[in-house]
């Protein structure tokens, strides 16, 4: 073959390989956009029969470590350790309230409206927008344990976050911790598994049982009560 006939046939080969990225390109971009993709409108004030669940201020930072943030009962099976004392409490209120701005940031305080002031907290913990699925932590003060209060804020985030496009809502607890999964089941999350040894918290390393809902399954939250 001459010089020439393997010029011509570069000069081939170089014009379909680069229309056939053009038109990979062009039907990347011009494909269309998901009509279910996540909202982001972040923590927004949820109210339920009992309670309301909001930002968290910086004046919420007394209540918080008097209600459950300096109780070691209360973290015995999380991750973090009791505050030492309120100046702690307000500088994690700081770093929480600075994402306030970010869309896909959930973090809620919880509110007992007949006592006025804080008494808990949920959020989102962890979550992957792209799977859409997001994984639930809370906390509650123990002197409002076993009232179906937690169960309450729960169904209120699990509704506000399907409709913000979530399709997965998935939660875990310490397997000697069995009241947290009884919460969950109240909202209709299903039991998945147990993980030997999958994490630590407070009360050493442990085996973590998982639950989810997915929206395909999910059937409504009813004000003041569970799943239904």
């Amino acid at each position: 073959m001459n010089k020439l006939a393997r010029h011509l046939i570069a000069i081939t080969a170089g014009a379909v390989t680069g229309a056939a990225l053009y038109h990979l390109t062009k039907k990347r971009e011009s494909a269309p956009k998901d009509p279910d993709a996540l909202k982001k409108s972040g923590t927004r004030t949820i109210e339920t029969e009992r309670l309301i669940l909001r930002q968290f201020d910086i004046e919420d930072a007394e209540a918080m470590y008097r209600n459950w943030a300096s109780d070691p009962e209360v973290t015995r099976f999380l991750q973090w350790q009791p505050h030492i004392d309120q100046d702690e409490t307000e500088e994690i209120l700081e770093s929480w309230i600075e994402r306030y701005d970010e869309g896909d940031y959930y973090n809620w305080l919880i509110e007992l409206k007949e006592l006025g002031e804080p008494i808990g907290s949920i959020s989102v913990v962890s979550q992957d927008n792209r799977a859409r699925r997001a994984h639930i932590g809370y906390c509650l003060g123990r002197a409002w344990w076993h009232k179906g209060i937690m169960s309450e804020a729960l169904a209120a985030a699990i509704s506000y976050l399907f409709s913000e496009g979530y399709l997965r809502i998935e939660s875990r607890h310490n397997v000697n911790n069995p009241h947290s999964g009884e919460v969950m089941k109240k909202c209709g999350m299903t039991y998945e598994g147990t993980f030997k040894g999958y994490e630590w918290d407070n009360s050493g390393i442990g085996d973590a049982a998982f639950y989810s809902i997915l929206k395909e399954d999910y059937k409504g939250y009813k004000k003041g009560g569970d799943c239904q």
